[in-house]
């Protein structure tokens, strides 16, 4: 008889390595976002292809960056058999946490050739709202 050590942790990432790129292969890069700082300016890129620049809205409040739209549904057309039906069609909502003070009201979007790019200057000097938690080392009362 022979037996096989289970390992629940191996076991449980091998099911999300393996089933999430299976099942949902676009899932991860469908919508993607590079956000990187130039020239004092937060800048947002976003692949959106075969959506229209009037499907997209773009949004910033406080320090969260959304942007959504629609792709055009597909009518089913008889004499298709596929094989394979991976693009995501219908509509979508991407929110994203941005690094920076920004002033929005300056802020630009120009969409070309299926790539959103959206420009949001810096706010200098801004302090980043943080607040140091202090970690307290007794026990607390449940």
């Amino acid at each position: 008889m022979n037996l096989i050590q289970w390992k629940p942790l191996t076991s449980l990432n091998s099911f999300f390595d393996d089933s999430l790129n299976t099942s949902f292969p676009m899932l991860q890069s469908d919508l993607a976002i590079d956000v990187y700082e130039k020239k004092g300016d937060v800048i947002a890129e976003m692949s959106l292809p075969g959506v229209q620049e009037s499907d997209i809205d773009i949004s910033i409040e406080d320090e969260l960056l959304t942007i959504s739209g629609q792709r055009e549904e597909e009518k089913e057309t008889n004499g298709k058999d596929y094989y394979s039906k991976e693009i995501k069609r219908g509509s979508f909502t991407r929110t994203f946490r941005l690094p920076r003070i920004i002033d929005a009201t300056k802020a630009v979007a120009e969409y070309k050739k299926g790539v959103l790019k959206v420009k949001m200057p810096i706010v200098e000097g801004a302090k980043e709202k943080t607040v140091k938690v202090h970690v307290n080392k007794n026990n607390y009362d449940n």
